[in-house]
């Protein structure tokens, strides 16, 4: 999965935001950097012709506008939108690729016993985290009825969606960026690219590796922003870090952040950051909110469950915890 000397792993893991470092670009090698979907998206890869090269920067880049523009909860004519306002009332058709994101959203729920679960914007939606606005009990303990993944029901036959609850609503926050970098791969090895990165915020993926060397992912230090504490070295591998300082604000004493505890409405307390490492990002996105949710005992306990799946947890004491794998990896040769 991923390339890592196992001597070295105590001293290259040890922050949490993922981000692929820039690196200096050679003949052959397009790179192109934009905002998207809330977020920073870069994409770099390997083509020798530039003409080539230009037309799938283009298209990766195109790509991600279009699934922002289809599954942004903030644009009033995305398709998500579309499902909010109406899914309430009844059935509404969908897309197929709506459909499979909310087909995968379930069974990521069902696996992480409704950790992960898309109708926490049931909640959600009442936080905002530019204003430091904090949603009231009332309204928390009302809206916190409407969560509940089960409550999303689908007819995959007829590709249609309805809520079993009238104040459902959903945000595929937690996967659509990997879904975004997964798309954007795709296009890439379609065209023949072998070697490439794709990176929206703290998701990414990997194909082969670079110029013969693997690709150098930086780690962010949780509680020190600019400072790059770690690097993995990387070949063929998604890589998504959820963070409790991705988007926050600090009220009375008090961390609110974007990733919340289905059950309760409020901020998830039992990790600074989760990173997992497996073969798509769609589903590195997914687990590493799940793992967040989950905390550090039940998360890990899932990871180690899931065979090609990694992961390292920073938990609030700023300790770093492995799954088996890596943990095995840490340790130090006889």
């Amino acid at each position: 999965m991923c390339a890592v000397n196992g001597g070295d792993i105590r001293h290259i893991l040890s922050g949490v935001l993922l981000t692929c470092l820039t690196l200096p670009v050679w003949a052959g090698w397009h790179q192109d950097t934009q905002a998207v979907m809330g977020t920073r998206v870069h994409v770099e890869f390997f083509v020798k012709d530039d003409t080539a090269g230009a037309a799938l920067l283009n298209a990766v880049m195109q790509e991600m506008h279009r699934i922002d523009h289809a599954f942004s909860p903030y644009k009033d004519n995305s398709e998500l939108s579309r499902v909010n306002r109406e899914a309430g009332r009844g059935w509404v058709d969908i897309s197929d690729e709506l459909l499979d994101l909310l087909v995968k959203s379930a069974q990521l729920s069902e696996l992480s016993e409704g950790a992960f679960d898309i109708t926490y914007a049931s909640v959600g939606r009442y936080y905002d985290y530019r204003k430091g606005k904090v949603p009231d009990e009332d309204t928390v303990q009302a809206a916190v009825k409407a969560i509940n993944y089960r409550y999303v029901e689908l007819d995959p036959a007829s590709k249609r969606v309805r809520f079993a609850h009238p104040r459902v609503y959903i945000d595929l926050g937690g996967m659509a960026k990997g879904h975004a970098v997964d798309r954007g791969i795709k296009i890439l090895s379609a065209a023949g690219v072998t070697q490439a990165s794709v990176a929206a915020g703290g998701d990414s993926r990997i194909i082969g590796d670079r110029g013969g060397k693997p690709w150098n992912v930086g780690v962010q230090h949780p509680r020190e922003p600019g400072r790059m504490s770690a690097l993995l070295p990387l070949v063929d591998t998604a890589v998504s870090t959820s963070g409790d300082y991705e988007r926050y604000f600090e009220k009375d004493g008090v961390r609110y952040h974007h990733i919340l505890d289905p059950g309760t409405g409020r901020s998830a307390e039992g990790a600074w950051s989760v990173t997992i490492l497996g073969p798509e990002a769609t589903l590195t996105d997914g687990l590493s909110t799940s793992v967040f949710v989950l905390g550090p005992e039940r998360g890990l306990a899932l990871v180690n469950r899931l065979p090609g799946i990694d992961a390292i947890i920073i938990d609030p004491q700023g300790q770093l915890l492995f799954s088996d794998e890596l943990s095995e990896l840490q340790s130090p040769a006889p």
